[in-house]
């Protein structure tokens, strides 16, 4: 695998300086030797990036954030759009990526060669702001990365490599797909949690507040969350998290049908069924273990690392780790890509596919 710390220190500009953008500069600094520069429109958090040691150098304008070689933009959801394109216009050369929860309107409102990538911690804090940044918050976090079709495989590696050199998982996945997910495992539950909080409290009416037991409290944990944040996430990916509400109904229903029928061994079947789904969406993730290269010549046009990302990523096979390197004559290049062991053969033959004349 190559040696990430043979790399050179990359310039890393922060568009947003909180939480999310404040660990980016920590982790940063203290794993990659970045030089790290920070735009926040707030003076205030500007100087307590300074002062926390998030950032190296803090400046007023995103304009001097052009020599950077990655700009992270860490700005309020409804913000996003209007800051990655800044971004893009004034360091046409960085890969350009943010961290918002939903990717889909940001990824096709780019323009056609954009130098931005989508991407995505799974990673934060039930406390904001940059004094609670620290630099290991994304430590064995999945990040997703959501390249489009024709997105520059060198803008590309360049992400993959930061992503995991603070210390994330980088995970390809298509941007439609990345909005689908999040709406089933973050969205719906926390539209369903602030509901469970709105039944409880309708069913207690003017009685005393009894005690609150742990599967209240453990179901209800997110309920009404930073509303200005979750109200900007519902509303941008308002078409994928109603597709998931319909679902929840309809399996609601269910499970009503079910309870409202006699016996008890239906039900503890279903529960039983159920404990097993959970077990085992638990266990997905990225784990330890061997590792396989795949090192193959591909032509010089736009997205073909792309493409293959994207292949490999609709298959279940996660990048652990690429390098790209031009061939003498610049019409061609050498993409080494690593993948678990398990996965490698199932790899090859789809790479090879995407490569077929």
């Amino acid at each position: 695998m190559p040696d990430a710390g043979a790399e050179p220190s990359p310039r890393v500009g922060l568009l947003g300086l909180g939480l999310i953008g404040g660990s980016v500069g920590l982790a940063a600094r203290e794993r990659l030797n970045a030089h790290v520069s920070g735009f926040d429109p707030d003076p205030d958090v500007r100087a307590r990036a300074l002062e926390r040691g998030a950032i190296d150098h803090a400046v007023e304008d995103v304009g001097d954030l052009a020599g950077s070689d990655i700009i992270v933009v860490a700005a309020p959801v409804q913000a996003l759009a209007e800051r990655i394109a800044e971004a893009c216009a004034v360091a046409p050369d960085a890969v350009v990526t943010d961290v918002g929860s939903t990717k889909r309107a940001l990824v096709e409102g780019a323009p056609k060669d954009s130098n931005y990538i989508g991407s995505h911690p799974l990673a934060g804090a039930e406390v904001a702001g940059v004094e609670h940044a620290r630099a290991n918050l994304f430590d064995n976090a999945t990040w997703y990365l959501t390249p489009r079709a024709d997105s520059e495989g060198i803008l590309l590696e360049r992400l993959h490599r930061f992503v995991a050199g603070i210390g994330a998982v980088p995970t390809v996945i298509g941007h439609a797909e990345h909005d689908r997910l999040m709406a089933a495992f973050s969205h719906v539950p926390h539209v369903v949690a602030n509901a469970l909080v709105a039944q409880a409290a309708r069913a207690l009416g003017d009685e005393a507040i009894p005690v609150v037991g742990p599967s209240f409290r453990d179901a209800t944990r997110v309920a009404g969350a930073n509303p200005p944040l979750w109200a900007g996430i519902y509303d941008a990916n308002r078409e994928a998290i109603l597709t998931g509400l319909d679902d929840t109904i309809a399996l609601l229903q269910e499970a009503r049908a079910l309870l409202a029928t006699a016996g008890t061994e239906p039900v503890e079947a279903w529960q039983r069924e159920i404990g097993d789904q959970r077990r085992a969406l638990l266990d997905v993730g990225m784990t330890g273990g061997a590792l396989s290269e795949l090192r193959y010549v591909v032509p010089n046009r736009p997205g073909v690392v792309a493409d293959l990302a994207l292949t490999l990523s609709r298959a279940g096979i996660n990048i652990h780790d690429m390098s790209l390197s031009p061939q003498p004559d610049f019409r061609s290049g050498e993409v080494a890509l690593w993948v678990a062991d398990d996965h490698a053969d199932r790899a090859r033959a789809l790479v090879e596919e995407v490569l077929a004349p």
